[in-house]
């Protein structure tokens, strides 16, 4: 599919990170969109209060970012999450119930471009975006990082979630 719907709708999308390197970095990735970078969570709940974005990729840690996943929900901008330091299942099961669109461990950032574009294609068909984040980094990425039973510790929660995959 490449970036063609980053590309064709002209997204806006706000990057919040502590580490310029990792703004930067992502602001390469995107250059199909109209990228706002933000170093801290002030600098990035003013913007998400006074500008339209698309989606919003929040760090975990160094910026508040579940803090700023409230905000960017109540500004209906879809959110990603990405973290080096928070790589966890309880990470992920966070993100996930507090209204995150997609998880993303940085090791994995150079694709974020494919992970932004799948969350826009489930919401053109009306599916869940998570449904993609199980086939391209729970399935693969979680089994490696926290070997094959990481959803063990919570079966409950996992077999509801699997729900979200039609």
């Amino acid at each position: 599919m490449g970036t063609d719907l980053l590309s064709k709708k002209n997204i806006k999308i706000l990057v919040v990170d502590d580490e310029p390197d990792v703004l930067e970095t992502l602001e390469d990735l995107l250059s199909m969109c109209e990228v706002t970078s933000a170093s801290n969570f002030e600098e990035a709940g003013n913007l998400l209060d006074s500008q339209y974005f698309d989606m919003a990729i929040l760090d975990i840690m160094g910026v508040n970012g579940y803090k700023l996943l409230e905000i960017a929900k109540e500004k209906e901008v879809i959110a990603v999450m990405l973290t080096a330091h928070a790589v966890s299942p309880e990470h992920v099961k966070k993100s996930y119930k507090e209204g995150a669109s997609f998880y993303v461990p940085k090791d994995e950032m150079s694709n974020i471009t494919t992970y932004l574009e799948d969350i826009l294609e489930a919401r053109e068909k009306g599916k869940h975006p998570w449904r993609r984040w199980m086939e391209r980094i729970g399935n693969s990425y979680c089994k490696r990082k926290f070997g094959p039973n990481w959803q063990e510790n919570d079966k409950e929660f996992w077999a509801k979630f699997e729900y979200t995959r039609e």
